[in-house]
């Protein structure tokens, strides 16, 4: 059953019975502090401070697994799959490659989609398979707005989906960014109560066919 804490931004730890992935732990000049957090493997979407300051995560192990680029990779009984995607709608031509990491924990797939900047092709779709939870950029600025993150989730088709990079009044960015209330209202959602932390299990996810569960989570930082 694994467990879900939310480090701010678009950083996310994940605890699984074979370890612990971080995925893309942020500098503190974007205005909070994720603290040390430990991990044994770290997933890191783009080289941009606001996602890749793999130095402050503690390795859990000898040493820290950085994955950091496309393909299949296995640490400790845990599989990561890394498909490469844009940072805008170019083809990478304004901001480069990113990297959508798809983990396999405990039964559950979670799909992390960094700083993606445009809707996926059928290719990627391909690649990225089937995604039981779906953590997505919603504020616009350097990625996906509101209403194309509505369009990925129905490309993708997750049974959960976990919002991050949006605008909070500790955020410091040089571009603006669209508050969370604007995505939840463009998914067709009035309310919803944030969480602390999320365990999930076979048991406590929609089912196939089921509507696609929102879960909007509280920053620990």
């Amino acid at each position: 059953m694994p467990d879900i804490q939310y480090l701010g931004h678009a950083c996310f730890r994940l605890r699984g019975r074979d370890g612990i992935v971080l995925c893309d732990p942020y500098n503190r000049t974007i205005g909070i502090d994720m603290g040390r957090p430990t991990a044994h493997i770290v997933t890191v979407s783009h080289d941009h401070p606001d996602h890749n300051n793999v130095a402050q995560v503690r390795p859990m192990r000898e040493r820290l697994f950085v994955v950091e680029g496309p393909g299949e990779y296995e640490v400790g009984g845990i599989m990561i799959g890394g498909v490469t995607t844009y940072h805008d709608k170019l083809k990478g031509a304004e901001r480069g490659r990113n990297i959508v990491y798809v983990i396999h924990l405990d039964e559950i797939v979670f799909c992390h989609l960094g700083d993606l900047g445009h809707e996926l092709s059928q290719s990627q779709l391909e690649a990225i398979g089937n995604v039981d939870v779906l953590f997505i950029p919603v504020g616009g600025g350097e990625t996906i707005g509101p209403a194309e993150a509505v369009n990925v989730i129905s490309q993708l088709e997750p049974r959960v989906v976990i919002p991050m990079h949006y605008a909070s009044p500790q955020l410091s960015f040089d571009y603006p960014l669209e508050p969370l209330e604007r995505f939840i209202n463009e998914l067709g959602h009035k309310e919803v109560s944030p969480e602390d932390k999320v365990s999930l299990n076979a048991s406590n996810l929609p089912a196939e066919g089921e509507e696609t569960r929102l879960v909007v989570m509280r920053s620990s930082v």
